[in-house]
């Protein structure tokens, strides 16, 4: 079975339940991301007038988390902050079984992203990096690599382009392949250059949702199918999400289509795509085909698209795991 490894910003996410009144007050578009200052991102707190739930998060820590606890091998390279929050979640990933020497400590607060999650659903994030931003090139190594077989990234690394340059190249003289997540239709935006080059040059496998999908192909979000060819022209597979619509994966010179699992309610979709992509690693690590590997995917993302947070019950856990053995 393969190893992943991660790379992104290993964030708290904290999550609060608003109207869509109060997002009239915040610039961008409902349900993308945005970095802001940490004094910012406190003083939006101070106007949410309740507690939040708090929990490991960030985008590929999403994926490196659920990963973990489906039993596959996992890492994750980043910089936690110095303080008890940084503690927490590097000490999360080890209780899941996870790998944690290749996280990198800082001398700040450790970072934190703040979902705002409206009666749909939506989630609307506004995050502060804090030391996640300060990871450098010159802290990484062959070692954060030499363990596993697999990089997976978040799209918001773009931001931190000479980290993200020295992880490629590591990446591919330790032997792994590489996946990237899009992560938001604002990081594709401002780096649709940038994002091509990558694709085309490093990327083995790249996730999309079809927002993302159709910023990066400038393709309608109807064409999901022309978004996902366009972008298998640039990797070996593309994913394209559609919600509960399932999914579009070009592999091979073929489109792929698979079923979303159906669910009475969605509660939060904070994560969905960071755990379908999980479910599609997992499969992928086991060598299963692409229709079983997307159907680990929807298993999961279906699953956290119930609960408060980009977290499942013990006992949804277990019940995945009869599922996918």
């Amino acid at each position: 079975m393969k190893k992943i490894v991660g790379l992104g910003s290993p964030i708290i996410d904290e999550i609060a339940f608003i109207e869509d009144a109060f997002l009239t007050n915040l610039s961008g578009a409902k349900g993308g991301m945005e970095l802001v200052p940490e004094s910012e991102l406190v003083q939006i707190k101070s106007n949410i007038g309740q507690d939040l739930q708090r929990i490991p998060g960030g985008s590929a820590g999403n994926t490196i988390f659920a990963l973990a606890r489906l039993g596959i091998s996992t890492g994750f390279i980043g910089k936690i902050g110095n303080c008890a929050s940084g503690r927490y979640y590097k000490e999360t990933l080890a209780q899941y079984g996870g790998n944690t020497d290749s996280f990198k400590e800082g001398s700040t607060q450790n970072g934190n992203c703040l979902s705002l999650v409206t009666p749909d659903g939506e989630r609307t994030m506004r995050t502060a990096l804090g030391a996640a931003i300060e990871l450098s090139e010159d802290e990484l190594s062959d070692e954060d690599f030499k363990p596993f077989d697999h990089l997976h990234i978040e799209g918001f690394m773009i931001h931190n382009p000479k980290v993200l340059e020295k992880s490629l190249q590591l990446a591919k003289s330790n032997n792994c392949t590489v996946s990237f997540d899009l992560a938001s239709f604002e990081i594709v935006n401002q780096s649709k250059k940038a994002l091509k080059n990558l694709l085309k040059n490093s990327v083995d496998m790249v996730f999309a949702n079809e927002e993302e999908a159709a910023a990066f192909t400038e393709r309608p979000l109807s064409e999901a199918k022309a978004s996902a060819e366009i972008l298998h022209e640039l990797c070996p597979t593309a994913v394209v999400k559609i919600g509960a619509e399932g999914c579009i994966i070009a592999s091979d010179q073929t489109l792929h289509h698979s079923e979303a699992i159906r669910v009475d309610s969605v509660i939060d979709t904070t994560g969905a795509g960071d755990f379908w992509a999980a479910g599609f690693l997992h499969g992928w690590a086991q060598q299963k085909s692409i229709t079983e590997s997307a159907r680990r995917g929807a298993l999961l993302g279906s699953s956290v698209i119930q609960n408060h947070g980009a977290t499942l019950e013990e006992s949804q856990w277990a019940e995945i795991l009869e599922q996918i053995q």
